[in-house]
């Protein structure tokens, strides 16, 4: 591995989740590249990290759908810094919908921002890591990778759909010293995204939208929403030399809703 100071692309990582796990990867020695399609969030988050920690960051506005545009954050990436060391996957989208309402638009967004980018990311900068010799790639993903969720057909199904993309490119990656997992959250309670689906969540449950939290959490045997902090721990670990025996993993992040 490289002498240099390690590098690290977050896509998606511009606001929320992806913020977070931008500011914890500098704290733990990373350049960071916040990538996202909210140029300003993305400037802003690598403006905040470069104030806050001895890591170097830059914000690169990206839609991650597009190969070009991909192709384009990795050779910059490169310029910066010289290599990459990890990508971490974050981008998602969400929309909750019984399935004979579920609108086309809606379903190709989940698969083209849920697994396409995640495969084009995957597949520019898995160049760049085989030339070096080393890498490590996590895809943020989701338990509705693992099981199935009512009325969330698209976002259930692309997520499935990655644990499959990580196990491939585990496999077509591992000759070249380059580890690949995903981490597997629980529900974000706090979160932005999952606030935004209060709406949907209570009707679906037909319950008012003031109780929706408290049903999923009864739902965790550890009896509280996952936090951001807890995505971020695995994502160092699974990182890390220490989880150097690990790859194509998709580690569940669930406080015990999820055990497989």
């Amino acid at each position: 591995m490289s002498g240099l100071q390690r590098v690290a692309i977050v896509a998606g990582g511009g606001q929320n989740l992806g913020e977070a796990l931008s500011h914890r990867l500098a704290e733990d020695g990373y350049n960071v590249v916040v990538a996202d399609l909210n140029e300003e969030n993305a400037k802003n988050v690598a403006i905040e990290i470069e104030s806050k920690f001895s890591s170097k960051a830059i914000g690169i506005k990206v839609d991650l759908t597009n190969e070009v545009e991909v192709a384009s954050m990795v050779e910059k990436t490169v310029a910066e810094f010289g290599q990459i060391d990890l990508l971490v996957y974050n981008a998602g989208y969400a929309k909750s919908s019984k399935i004979t309402d579920f609108e086309l638009n809606a379903w190709e967004t989940s698969v083209a921002v849920n697994l396409t980018g995640y495969f084009l990311c995957a597949r520019e900068v898995s160049k760049v890591m085989i030339d070096q010799g080393y890498g490590n790639i996590i895809q943020i993903n989701s338990k509705s990778g693992k099981v199935g969720s009512k009325h969330n057909s698209g976002y259930s199904a692309s997520k499935f759909g990655g644990v499959g993309l990580t196990q491939s490119l585990a496999l077509d990656l591992a000759e070249h010293n380059i580890r690949v997992n995903s981490i597997m959250p629980g529900n974000l309670l706090s979160s932005p995204m999952f606030q935004s689906l209060l709406p949907q969540y209570a009707k679906k449950l037909g319950i008012p939208e003031n109780e929706v939290e408290q049903v999923y959490i009864d739902k965790v045997p550890l009896k509280r929403g996952c936090e951001y902090d807890d995505i971020a721990n695995a994502v160092i670990f699974y990182a890390s030399d220490k989880a150097g025996y690990c790859t194509g993993q998709s580690i569940n992040v669930t406080g015990g809703q999820v055990m497989f």
